[in-house]
């Protein structure tokens, strides 16, 4: 019997718990909890919108080095969410299309034939977690994409 895991949280190791709060409500995340318990614990979890993962940082919860995570962000209109990743006020690269992970070899624009898993937009938390969003209108068998 196969048992299914679905992947929910991932840690993000960050340097100020309520700057980093900030950053992430701003991006439209929403804020699932705020644990505080006593002066060595502070757990807040967020979910970016319409996602089934989350995301968790605090005092107390890593001791992996601010700055040290990489994460990916899927959407639907790469175009749509660089706006509106920019009209939050957060910085990002320009849509772009080539390699997400060597920035000499990132071309400008999206991908002409806009195919899934091709284009992209990168950005940093305050802390220098990166995110790449990549767009992704179709998936193969097995990883379709939610109505």
């Amino acid at each position: 019997m196969k048992v299914d895991m679905k992947f929910e949280v991932a840690i993000v190791p960050v340097a100020d718990v309520d700057r980093a709060k900030a950053f992430y409500t701003k991006l439209g995340w929403r804020v699932d909890d705020d644990i505080v318990n006593g002066d060595d614990f502070r757990a807040v979890q967020l979910t970016p919108p319409n996602s089934a993962a989350s995301i968790t940082f605090g005092k107390g919860v890593t001791d992996a080095t601010p700055g040290s995570f990489r994460g990916g962000l899927i959407v639907s209109d790469i175009v749509a969410a660089h706006k509106q990743i920019v009209v939050s006020g957060i910085e990002a690269t320009e849509v772009f299309h080539g390699s997400p992970f060597s920035p000499e070899a990132r071309i400008s624009g999206p991908d002409p034939e806009r195919k899934s898993y091709s284009s992209y937009v990168a950005f940093q938390d305050p802390d220098g977690n990166a995110w790449i969003v990549q767009e992704i209108t179709q998936r193969g068998p097995g990883r379709e994409l939610p109505k």
